[in-house]
């Protein structure tokens, strides 16, 4: 055997960059303890400005820090209002970076700093609710242009720190991962979803007494919605305008996408919907799907 066929080339170690931000109580520190856990060097409140720099030394020792979550946030006050700039920096240089931006309701921000006796940072002498306002339109612009927007309003610290755990356990996202979400337009839209269907097209379980108390988890509820005109032929047609959209995500980096399916109340159509959605979606080359029904059981 030659030299050449004894040689096998080692792929060079390429440094992970993710940018933790987002609404303050939100649960970065909860996102930050989670990736520290599984690897991450974390490096928390970093001044935006300071980015560059600290991503460049990764880089240039990839081996001995592949693996960098950097939290960045408005406790740097004035210094933060430059962050768009700092990451178009990162981009112009090449290194690769994701944001991850968590998210809550403005209800449960307020209980959040209610419970932990804290001031927003942003609320002077206002109110809590004032804070949060102030954030809000400072975040905008980046919470759109985030990779990954992250709703913790309805998650514990356990929770978030399993979905962290999911998404970047390893080496980062390794598949796209789906979240199929059911819910109920009377609730609202969930304000994570990066696609949003209707099945209100579907004839309504509700005003059929045997099928009322049922969900769409039950047998008797999925195949009456299932079997419905139209119900059919959207959920394949729906697959396959996703396939090309999925892919492109895969181009863009992008590794996490909700997609929610809604009807009136969030209890059959819906929840049958996304359940045989998650199914075909499952079918699909490195994906991996998880279901979630935000209204289910609520009246």
């Amino acid at each position: 055997m030659s030299d050449e066929e004894d040689f096998t080339p080692i792929k060079p170690v390429e440094s992970e960059l993710l940018v933790v931000t987002g609404m303050s109580g939100a649960g970065r520190t909860t996102a930050a303890h989670a990736l520290e856990d599984h690897g991450w060097y974390v490096v928390d409140n970093l001044p935006p400005q300071m980015l560059g720099t600290l991503a460049e030394l990764v880089s240039r020792m990839p081996e001995s820090m592949p693996r960098l979550a950097v939290v960045v946030d408005v406790r740097s006050q004035n210094l933060f209002r430059d962050i768009r700039e700092s990451l178009n920096g990162l981009k112009s240089s090449g290194i690769n970076y994701r944001v991850i931006f968590l998210d809550a309701a403005d209800n449960v921000l307020v209980r959040r700093f209610e419970q932990g006796r804290r001031p927003h940072p942003l609320q002077g002498d206002g109110r809590i609710s004032d804070g949060i306002t102030a954030e809000r339109e400072l975040l905008a612009r980046l919470k759109d242009a985030s990779d990954l927007v992250l709703d913790t309003t309805d998650m514990n610290v356990h929770a978030l720190a399993t979905n962290i755990t999911e998404l970047f356990s390893d080496s980062g996202p390794i598949v796209l991962r789906l979240n199929v979400m059911s819910f109920g337009f009377k609730y609202g839209l969930p304000v994570d979803a990066n696609f949003v269907a209707d099945a209100r097209f579907i004839p309504n379980p509700h005003w059929i007494p045997e099928l009322r108390p049922h969900t769409g988890l039950e047998r008797q509820v999925s195949e009456f919605v299932l079997q419905e005109s139209g119900a059919e032929e959207f959920i394949k047609r729906y697959v396959d305008a996703l396939e090309p959209v999925l892919e492109g995500y895969r181009r863009e980096n992008k590794h996490y996408a909700t997609i929610a399916v809604g009807c009136t109340g969030g209890k059959h159509r819906s929840v049958a919907v996304a359940v045989e959605l998650a199914k075909r979606l499952a079918q699909l080359p490195r994906v991996k799907v998880a279901v979630q029904h935000r209204d289910l059981g609520r009246e």
